[in-house]
């Protein structure tokens, strides 16, 4: 027989029940205590090393001037005191009437990040946060494009072009308080170079860098083994990692190769917690470092960035002010630059810029360890021409987009004008796959190998973006015309990335960002196909292998440019991607971010050193 609840037992389980929900309570408002007291000790220990700093400097300046030495001379020289040309644009926005610091710039991703850890992280956000907490020795005039100091106030190369040498800047310091010297650079390299760290992209640039020394605490020299077309973007181009902090982790490779977010830098931003970021966090949050050695300080106190995977989601969001930058929809764009309500709200930029990347279509050639149907390049090659890519152009991206040829922009030096885009032709196509031995044998409409088996595949694209996923089912209806059957395979961003590390899938779409001139040895060269390299394909062409390597080792523009096309002209016809698009970049801005300006690599919006700023009227966040 059953018993039932009275009024006393009701009475025993609900006080129970109140005891346990305080306990849950109080072990919360104990971890948050001990969170702050965590930061608190963090902040009071970095605040006495910069006591310590400070006072060495005292010192070491009190000593001077019982020495007799001028304080004109060394660092406090008006030579040396006059503003780094890097920081220039950003100072002269600082004089703006209505110039204010302060606010948060809040913007969006449209995927869950995987890592922040260099090099462990391999995608576009993930560099984008990056860039406001790693520095360079050296970086670009937007404008001019130029190069100019950041870290380095000075460099020179020697008339062979194998020596660089770079000069610091003195009182650079990384946001924890501990000072950058050239022993962080040569740690930087070493670290990158070091077998047992997960950094196999790097390595395989890096490895045309023989040596790279510290000559004494500002300077430092790299040495390369042989001439690299890129030298100096290589070696200026490095971003400089803490050794303090860093250094414990080649003791313990494992632990760096598996963590999620260990970042520390000397930039103008920092990780609140430079070891304890992790995807679950729901996004990023950077603060402005107190630190930062850099003249011109950046305005915003914080850069966020939350994770909106749905497009519209992430419209709705930009509309109600959560988020300042939005990136459209060709279809959304049409409709959004008629919108009376959002034109008040926000501008908008249409552009192509120059260094604007490509999406393509990845044939795997290699799965299992056996060779799958696209090792054939006739294949390929009928794949190309059985995808209309015009009108994916004009019907899915509204002629806001042009077909890609080849892996350089058409403007570029690097691409030969007489290579154009192969034009849908279903005819060729079927032509082609009959010559690599298909065919329709049992009359259902679907070809077949002469195994019998049909031609069919999965295509792993990126599930959070819609036109990615009309593109798809595009896709799908135009092959099964030719009888071939796509399988779309919509997936998560880490789950992509896991599946190009393992070399696991059929086919993917994706997409490569772009640069002023285009290196192909990370996603083509046959030696990228192990040990996580970029060439998830499985592609391998001993000639292309040749060119690449005599391309990169020819300084001479006039002699390197016919290389990059020769090249070019084995991708064209070897076809191991489908080539689909470059698109414009379709921005809407709101209002209240000042000084966004165009430049010949794209919207400064974020731009390190830092260019925009909300007026203090405008201003929506507080420290």
């Amino acid at each position: 027989m059953q018993r039932r609840l009275n009024g006393r037992d009701i009475l025993y389980f609900g006080g129970l029940g109140l005891v346990l929900v305080t306990i849950i309570l109080t072990m919360y408002m104990i971890d948050r205590q001990w969170q702050k007291m965590s930061g608190m000790e963090q902040l009071m220990r970095e605040q006495a090393g910069d006591l310590r700093e400070i006072g060495a400097q005292v010192r070491n300046l009190d000593k001077r001037i019982q020495q007799g030495v001028s304080l004109s001379q060394g660092s406090g020289s008006a030579s040396s005191n006059r503003l780094p040309a890097a920081f220039q644009r950003a100072y002269a926005v600082t004089q703006q009437a209505d110039y204010s610091p302060g606010d948060w710039m809040v913007q969006a991703f449209s995927v869950n990040l995987k890592s922040l850890t260099p090099f462990i992280s391999q995608d576009a956000y993930s560099s984008q946060v990056q860039s406001y907490i790693l520095e360079t020795l050296l970086i670009r005039n937007p404008d001019t494009l130029e190069w100019q100091g950041l870290l380095a106030s000075d460099w020179s190369v020697s008339e062979d072009g194998l020596t660089f040498v770079f000069k610091l800047r003195e009182g650079l310091q990384f946001s924890d308080g501990a000072p950058l010297t050239a022993e962080d650079v040569v740690f930087t390299f070493e670290f990158i170079m070091t077998e047992a760290i997960q950094a196999p992209r790097e390595r395989a640039y890096y490895a045309k860098i023989e040596s790279v020394e510290a000559l004494d605490p500002f300077t430092v020299k790299f040495q390369f083994a042989e001439p690299y077309f890129n030298a100096l973007s290589l070696a200026g181009g490095m971003a400089i990692m803490p050794k303090h902090f860093y250094q414990p982790y080649l003791e313990g490779p494992n632990a760096f190769n598996q963590s999620k977010g260990l970042l520390l830098g000397s930039g103008p931003y920092r990780l609140e917690d430079p070891k304890g970021w992790a995807p679950d966090k729901g996004g990023v949050e950077l603060r402005r470092n107190p630190r930062y050695w850099g003249p011109v300080q950046p305005a915003f106190d914080r850069l966020i960035w939350r994770v909106i995977e749905n497009d519209s989601a992430r419209l709705t969001t930009f509309r109600n002010g959560e988020i300042d930058t939005y990136s459209s929809r060709p279809r959304e764009y049409q409709q959004l630059t008629s919108d009376e309500d959002l034109s008040k709200k926000a501008e908008h930029w249409e552009y192509m810029s120059p260094v604007a990347g490509y999406s393509y279509i990845g044939w795997n050639q290699r799965r299992n360890d056996k060779p799958t149907r696209f090792a054939k390049k006739e294949v390929r090659q009928a794949m190309t021409y059985l995808i209309d890519r015009q009108r994916i152009a004009d019907e899915i991206y509204l002629g806001y987009a042009e077909v890609a040829v080849s892996p350089f922009n058409a403007s570029s030096k690097q691409h030969d004008p007489a290579l154009q885009a192969r034009g849908y032709d279903q005819a060729k196509g079927i032509e082609l796959l009959t010559k690599a031995g298909y065919a329709d044998r049992d009359g259902d409409g679907v070809l077949e190998d002469s195994a019998g088996e049909p031609f069919e595949f999965e295509l792993v694209y990126f599930q959070g973006n819609e036109d990615t996923g009309r593109m798809v089912l595009f896709l799908k209806d135009m092959l099964a015309r030719a009888g071939i059957l796509l399988q779309p395979k919509p997936t998560e961003w880490s789950v992509m990335l896991d599946l190009m590390k393992k070399l696991d899938f059929d086919a993917i779409t994706l997409g490569w960002s772009s640069g002023l001139e285009t290196d192909l040895y990370q996603m083509f060269h046959s030696s990228q196909i192990e040990g996580g390299g970029n060439n998830f394909i499985n592609y391998s062409n001993p000639e292309l292998d040749r060119l690449i390597e005599a391309a990169r080792a020819t300084v001479d523009e006039a002699k390197r440019m016919p290389l990059w096309q020769a090249a070019e002209a084995h991708l064209y016809h070897d076809q191991p991607y489908t080539f689909l698009r470059r698109s414009k970049s379709l921005v809407f801005i709101d209002r209240r971010l000042h000084n966004v300006v165009n430049t010949r690599v794209g919207l400064n919006v974020g731009q390190v050193p830092l260019e925009n700023y909300v007026p203090a009227v405008e201003q929506r966040y507080s420290q």
